[in-house]
């Protein structure tokens, strides 16, 4: 089993680098794996996105790991903030849309109201598009996923206040 104050030292060096290419670089996200250790950072997104893995280690280490990280607004393992208690999460990985062709307006915007089985989005995936449909009715207070993005299953979509 891997030194939990080892795994944090070398999870917060690899964020410290991947923050400093990222902010002199066009690109919109970077995801690197070393061993055990897996780092996604990304530009524009919120921190509760932001992820990072690593071996799993005993439960209060875990906890300990999860309580210095939330302060530098990288999350460590799985656990699904607070505020996406309100959110549509993407039910896939795939690249996410707004509207259905560039031409035409976004499915929902900020103030939109939505009920369950909406379509909110698109998500491609395998060359495929696939609907996706509101899991609660609300009215849109935040967009999470901007048009092209990558998601991954389970990321926030949209956030919701409830009606």
């Amino acid at each position: 089993m891997a030194d939990p104050k080892r795994v944090r030292a070398e999870a917060s060096a690899l964020v410290e680098e991947l923050l400093s290419r990222l902010a002199v670089s066009d690109v919109r996200a970077l995801e690197v794996s070393r061993g055990a250790l897996r780092v996604r950072v990304s530009k524009d997104a919120p921190a509760a996105t932001m992820a990072v893995s690593a071996v799993p280690v005993p439960t209060a280490a875990a906890a300990a790991a999860r309580a210095s990280a939330a302060g530098g607004g990288v999350q460590v393992g799985s656990a699904v903030p607070a505020a996406a208690a309100d959110a549509v999460v993407a039910p896939l990985t795939g690249v996410f849309y707004r509207s259905p062709s560039p031409q035409t307006p976004p499915f929902v915007q900020i103030g939109s109201l939505v009920a369950s089985g909406d379509v909110i989005g698109l998500i491609e995936a395998m060359k495929l598009f696939n609907e996706i449909r509101s899991t609660k009715s609300g009215k849109v207070k935040r967009i999470a996923a901007e048009n092209g993005q990558l998601v991954r299953a389970r990321q926030p979509l949209i956030e919701l206040e409830p009606s």
